[in-house]
Formats: structure tokens, C-alpha cells, sequence
């Protein structure tokens, strides 16, 4: 199918060498969710992954030329005709081994955490948040980058300081967070909530840049902004419809994860190209 040697095979993509400093990312339509790729594909997941990421790559290229920064997006078309709308050739990066997340509101995880300590990790938080709480600030709350078949286990920003430095950690904390409420404002203007998301970060001649996927479904909460409302969990337009539904199904996470029923992957389909439609602006094709 493609004429390249493969890298690697992560949970949803499939990583090719497309030359000495590039690298060509594919994206299938496998979903991943508690850590674990479910064994029912999502059509199109993988060009939606695709197309939102480029796209957002052209709207977060300021926020990263303040930093001094850039983006691993080479080309989204120069790719091999059978991954056309799935492939992105990027940059060669050396990665980083920290997953920057950042949150604006309170959910998943991060409640359950709160409601035990107060806080997530380091970071303090005011009394009387629930499910769904607007935080005052966005906060940065970063996990450990996991080997497939692994677990991501939240840390605290000293331990991101002894792992990139601390110089470098800082650049990460402002970055994640820079980038975060530049995509929280053009969600809003959509119409969305981007509760928090991840990114991650490598550097090339000794400099950040911004990789893998950008603010999708796949690495973000999107909620309907009309109506969120803090108390309980949100409809969204994201994959914790799907982690919900394994939830219900009784599934244990430790075994096999059971078959999507086509009622749910239709559902999921139609959550993830309103995301994309709704962001964009755009009919996805």
C-alpha cells in the first residue's frame, strides 16, 4: 500500500520514513480509549484526524512564532495516493517525553482527582468545582508519554523538570497554555467548548515544535456550548461518547475490549465531522 518503510505502529497511526529529515504520519480509522485500541474501526476518523490537524496547524502558527516555535507540518498533500486526506508529511522531531496537557475546565480524570485531593497533581484548585466547572484559569497538567500497551500516568511539573530541564519545562508549561486558550477562543467562536486537550512537542535544530495531531477529537473534550452546563457530564463531540458506552457495556479494561455496535460507531462517526464541520466552517468531503 505504501512503498516506505515502516517506523512505527501507534494506537491510531502508522509511522513511515519518508526520507533522512521526514517522517510520513498516517492516520487509520482505529479509536483508542482507557489505553486500549477497540477492535471496531470509525469510517473517516482517520481524515477527520487528518484535516482538523492541518488545519489547525495554519491557525496556531502565530501563537508558535511568538514563541519561537513552529509546527512539523511539511505537506498535506505530497503523499502517496492511497493515504490521500489521512497522511500528513512532516518533520523528523526528537520528542519529547511529556504528553502538555491543558484544561480550562474541570472533567473526566481531573474530577475525580479534584474530589480526592483538591487539586490535579500540583496544581491547586478552588473549593465547590464539579463536573463541568469553567476553571478560573487554564491550568497545565501533564502525563508521561506511554508506550503502546501502557498506561499514561499524570505528573507534576517538577517531574517535567526533571525530565526536560528546567528551562525547557517552562517554555512547555507557557506554550500548552498559549496554545490552549488561542484554540479555546476559536472554538468558542464556533460554538464549542474545548474543555482541555494534549499536545506534544519536539525539537528540531534545538527548538520546540509542535507534532503529532492538533486540537481533534481524539485529543481534546469538545462540548456544545449551548448546553454545557457544570454539574454533570457533557454531551460532546468527541470520543468519550465511546469510552461512556464501554463504561455502560460492563466491560472490565483489563480484558479484551469488547465490538462497537454500529449504532454507536455511527454516532461517534457523526460526532467527530460536526466537530470539523462546526470548527472549520468547512463540509467534511
Amino acid at each position: 500500500m505504501i512503498d516506505l518503510p515502516l517506523v512505527a505502529r501507534g494506537k491510531v497511526r502508522e509511522v513511515y520514513d519518508a526520507g533522512p529529515d521526514r517522517l510520513l504520519l498516517v492516520a487509520s480509522d482505529r479509536i483508542s480509549a482507557y489505553d486500549w485500541v477497540l477492535p471496531t474501526p470509525i469510517p473517516d476518523k482517520g481524515r477527520v484526524l487528518t484535516q482538523l490537524s492541518v488545519w489547525w496547524f495554519d491557525q496556531l502558527a502565530p501563537v508558535l512564532a511568538q514563541f519561537g516555535a513552529t509546527h512539523h507540518l511539511v505537506s498535506a498533500t505530497d503523499v502517496p495516493p492511497a493515504v490521500d486526506g489521512r497522511a500528513m508529511l512532516v518533520r523528523r522531531l526528537e520528542m519529547l517525553p511529556v504528553e502538555c496537557v491543558a484544561r480550562g475546565y474541570l472533567s473526566g480524570g481531573g474530577t475525580a482527582e479534584y474530589e480526592r485531593t483538591g487539586s490535579i497533581r500540583d496544581v491547586v484548585l478552588p473549593a465547590g468545582l464539579v463536573e463541568g466547572s469553567q476553571l478560573p484559569a487554564p491550568v497545565f497538567t501533564p502525563s508521561t508519554k506511554a508506550e503502546l500497551g501502557e498506561h499514561d500516568e499524570p505528573i507534576d511539573f517538577p517531574r517535567v523538570v526533571s525530565l526536560v530541564g528546567a528551562e525547557r519545562a517552562e517554555e512547555l508549561r507557557e506554550l500548552t497554555l498559549a496554545l490552549y486558550r488561542r484554540g479555546a477562543e476559536i472554538a468558542r467562536d464556533a460554538g464549542i467548548v474545548l474543555a482541555d486537550t494534549k499536545f506534544e512537542f519536539g525539537l528540531a535544530d534545538g527548538s520546540l515544535v509542535l507534532g503529532d495531531e492538533v486540537l481533534t477529537p481524539d485529543s481534546s473534550r469538545f462540548w456544545p456550548a449551548s448546553s454545557w452546563a457544570p454539574g454533570s457530564v457533557q454531551p460532546s463531540y468527541d470520543k468519550q461518547f465511546v469510552r461512556d458506552w464501554l463504561t455502560s457495556s460492563g466491560w472490565d479494561r483489563a480484558s479484551e475490549p469488547p465490538e462497537l455496535p454500529d449504532d454507536v460507531v455511527a454516532a461517534t462517526r457523526e460526532r467527530y465531522v460536526t466537530a470539523y464541520e462546526r470548527l472549520t466552517g468547512t463540509p467534511f468531503t
